[in-house]
């Protein structure tokens, strides 16, 4: 991504930049979008066919905490397709998908955490979703998916989603959301749902919620 004119520090937004590069790579085929060592800010990326996520060792790939970094757009919680924000990373109808390197993907959830305790206290019946707060990763409708080796840690929301998907492999993951010195609500390391033949394995999840659940519909 720094051949694409991101930059090394992790005050700046480079939502854009890093989007650019995601598109250059399809453009040209298809390509393994790399963050290299460093720290860089992003909102919502979206990947395309035949692109893939590298997050090298001591690399960090930070979610903005301005909510207005994810445009609401068609999505899936809590069992039901409704208008939502997506994920700081996200890949729809993208068969092959990989994730991998030894870098981490981190959601700076703590914004997001406090703006729900307090909500919680105004009214303590609030829903998950009256609270505006990103996923860390939302995979839909995707066949043939790899996620390995990364951390993921700090999810705004839940931390990973996936969706419709068919054939993926969760190995070797360090999932962590913290409970102090606020603790991270509804951050589920695994959300299956309406997936089939999913395998997870040598996995590291700590987070306040699910570690792996099974999603379905709500409702009758």
């Amino acid at each position: 991504i720094t051949e694409y004119g991101a930059v090394n520090d992790s005050m700046v937004l480079q939502t854009g930049v890093i989007q650019n590069t995601i598109n250059e790579a399809f453009r040209q085929g298809g390509g393994v979008v790399v963050i290299p060592r460093g720290t860089f800010l992003s909102g919502a990326l979206f990947f395309k066919p035949k692109t893939h996520l590298f997050v090298s060792e001591g690399a960090v790939l930070k979610g903005s905490d301005n909510i207005s970094d994810y445009p609401i757009m068609p999505s899936r919680m809590e069992g039901q397709n409704l208008d939502y924000y997506p994920a700081l990373v996200n890949a729809y109808r993208v068969n092959g998908f990989t994730i991998s390197g030894k870098g981490t993907i981190d959601g700076n959830g703590l914004k997001y955490w406090e703006s729900f305790w307090q909500r919680r206290k105004e009214n303590p019946n609030c829903t998950n979703l009256e609270v505006s707060r990103p996923r860390l990763l939302f995979i839909w409708n995707c066949d043939n998916v790899q996620i390995q080796d990364v951390k993921l840690h700090n999810a705004g929301f839940w931390t990973s989603h996936y969706y419709k998907c068919n054939n993926v492999k969760i190995i070797n993951l360090h999932i962590f959301s913290p409970r102090e010195p606020v603790k991270a609500p509804s951050t589920d390391a695994i959300d299956i749902d309406a997936c089939s033949n999913l395998l997870i394995r040598k996995c590291y999840m700590s987070v306040n919620d699910d570690a792996i659940a099974l999603k379905g519909g709500k409702g009758p």
